[in-house]
């Protein structure tokens, strides 16, 4: 099976199930699913959001990504959202003096609830998810290696190799209107691989476009500034 194949047959899987529960749930479930009855209406706008965080990191450190996202408000309950950013690093390791780059766009999409009892006031308490996709390619260079028997250089070096990432992610946050249109908000985290192909001769890659430096980012965060559309 490809990897196309894989990601249609896990989102049909899952269509399929989300049909087959809102059938077979008991009402208390269903309860949640479902929007809080008052006079407000269920549209209730657009917000276009920034990413504070990783724009500090691309300015302070040899890795990061320019953010922003677009979400729909609906009833002030529930925000279908995209995340859309472009990651970049250009790292030298000290200890293997390895050099590594990439830069490329991610995607993600999702929803949040708001968790808050008072769904229509100035702040908001959430939970989400979001599934998340990169394709990108990375350049690995080695330099100032010797042959151990002939002393001549052996430097090596990959460019332009083919990579590609997917993920899950579960968010909480919160959002507080500071004036206006104008909110802040931050997020916390946690990351799950569920498929990728960029393991091949040289091994992980060091940094992936939007989940972060391998192996050592399950969690990670967000500071954003929000605009009411």
């Amino acid at each position: 099976m490809t990897l196309r194949q894989f990601i249609s047959t896990s989102i049909l899987r899952a269509a399929i199930s989300i049909v087959v529960l809102s059938a077979s749930v008991p009402a208390s479930a269903q309860k949640f699913f479902s929007f809080q009855k008052d006079s407000v209406p269920v549209f209730r706008g657009f917000a276009a959001s920034f990413d504070l965080v990783g724009a500090g990191l691309m300015a302070l450190s040899d890795n990061g990504q320019y953010e922003g996202a677009l979400r729909i408000n609906l009833h002030d309950e529930w925000f279908p959202i995209v995340e859309a950013g472009l990651g970049k690093a250009n790292h030298d390791d000290e200890v293997t003096k390895i050099h590594y780059k990439t830069s490329a766009p991610y995607f993600r999409i999702g929803i949040d609830k708001n968790l808050l009892k008072d769904k229509h006031g100035p702040y908001r308490l959430y939970g989400g998810l979001r599934y998340a996709f990169t394709s990108y390619k990375v350049d690995i260079a080695r330099q100032g290696l010797q042959d151990p028997v002939w002393q001549w250089d052996a430097d090596f070096g990959i460019k332009d190799a083919k990579c590609s990432y997917h993920w899950l992610e579960a968010v909480v946050g919160v959002d507080a209107q500071i004036v206006g249109p104008v909110h802040l908000g931050w997020s916390v985290r946690y990351k799950r691989r569920i498929a990728h192909s960029e393991e091949g001769e040289f091994g992980n890659t060091w940094y992936v476009p939007g989940f972060g430096k391998f192996g050592d980012t399950r969690l990670g965060g967000t500071f954003n500034v929000i605009i009411d559309i």
